[in-house]
């Protein structure tokens, strides 16, 4: 696979996580508390613009961009504003995930934007969930949240 092929392969991969994220915090914004339903909203909106950015990205690069699935399941019930905020963090993690391949598959400007969405993804992980990961993007040293 040549450099270009593994480039949009990764773009797709990250497109795809900022589907499900917009999808998800769809979900947060209508069971989260008050005090952080502004939170949600700011989040939402960043994967929302971060999901358009790669599908013109995935343009550039000669692809379709993959369209967003009807549903997503959710990793575990969100009943509650408590489940909701495990959840956002959940899917910060997913999305930090998918942009640190990006990054190894990138190269310049790209690898610089993927980069920043990835330490942008870490950050609201940590608000979410109170404590950051010594690797954020990398799943093999994130611990096993409680769901």
């Amino acid at each position: 696979m040549s450099p270009a092929d593994r480039a949009l392969q990764a773009v797709q991969a990250a497109l795809g996580a900022e589907h499900a994220a917009v999808y998800g915090y769809g979900v947060v914004g209508g069971r989260v508390g008050e005090d952080r339903a502004a939170e949600a909203r700011t989040a939402y909106a960043a994967h929302r613009a971060r999901r358009d950015s790669l599908a013109r990205t995935a343009r550039d690069l000669g692809g379709t961009p993959d369209a967003a699935a009807p549903a997503y399941a959710l990793p575990f019930p969100v009943p509650d504003a408590a489940a909701a905020e495990r959840l956002a963090a959940a899917l910060e993690d997913r999305v930090a995930g998918v942009y640190s391949d990006l990054v190894r598959a990138a190269e310049g400007p790209l690898r610089t934007e993927a980069a920043r969405a990835l330490r942008e993804a870490a950050v609201r992980a940590v608000r979410w969930r109170g404590s950051g990961v010594a690797f954020p993007g990398l799943a093999e040293r994130t611990p096993n949240p409680q769901r």
